[in-house]
């Protein structure tokens, strides 16, 4: 059964534009955490040469997913798979962007570091990671909404919160992932796009 998430319709085009001019005109995406599934159906329309792989470790949110793709009869996306960013193996061995929206603020912060390890075994040279969502900077929150949308995920539970930018360049640069080009979103998210060296 499909899954809607507002933030999505308000956040999918603006992710769209970033991503156009910066991934490859042919290639593998996988989408890590790609709960309802209608951010990569968007993707994968306005995309048409790219082959999109879905995943969570949600079976729920894998339905949803499945459910968008088959309506809307998009060849070019697979089945959404099982992957637990925690995991040492991933079930898809190369990939030439991997994408993750919304996912690392919302999860222990194990989730994030095995994002970015997962991203590094799979992708060659010049590969992709992006990420999406809020982010402190200089140990600071980017604005008052985001102080409180960090304090009510804490409150939800201790292991959530809005990650440090720098702590999370940090752990990619040690995973062999150049800076990231950052880019102001709307919403006082932020746009993450790390390079595989």
């Amino acid at each position: 059964m499909k899954r809607h998430a507002p933030a999505t319709a308000r956040n999918r085009q603006p992710i769209l534009d970033v991503l156009r001019p910066r991934l490859p005109a042919e290639g593998v995406v996988l989408e890590i955490a790609s709960g309802s599934g209608e951010h990569i159906v968007h993707f994968a329309a306005a995309l048409p040469g790219l082959v999109f792989q879905p995943s969570d470790p949600n079976a729920e949110a894998r339905a949803s997913i499945d459910d968008w793709i088959q309506s809307e009869g998009l060849g070019n996306v697979r089945p959404a798979l099982a992957l637990d960013a925690t995991g040492d193996a991933w079930p898809i061995e190369r990939a030439d962007a991997v994408l993750c929206c919304n996912m690392i603020h919302i999860a222990p912060w194990e989730a994030a570091v095995g994002l970015i390890s997962g991203a590094a075994r799979i992708l060659a040279e010049g590969g992709i990671l992006y990420l999406y969502g809020p982010y402190r900077r200089d140990g600071r929150h980017t604005a008052p909404s985001n102080e409180a949308f960090d304090r009510d995920l804490r409150q939800r539970n201790t292991a959530w919160g809005v990650r440090d930018l720098e702590t999370v360049a940090k752990i990619a640069a040690a995973q062999g992932f150049t800076s990231p080009e950052i880019i102001d979103m709307p919403a006082n998210n932020l746009s993450l796009l790390f390079k595989r060296t």
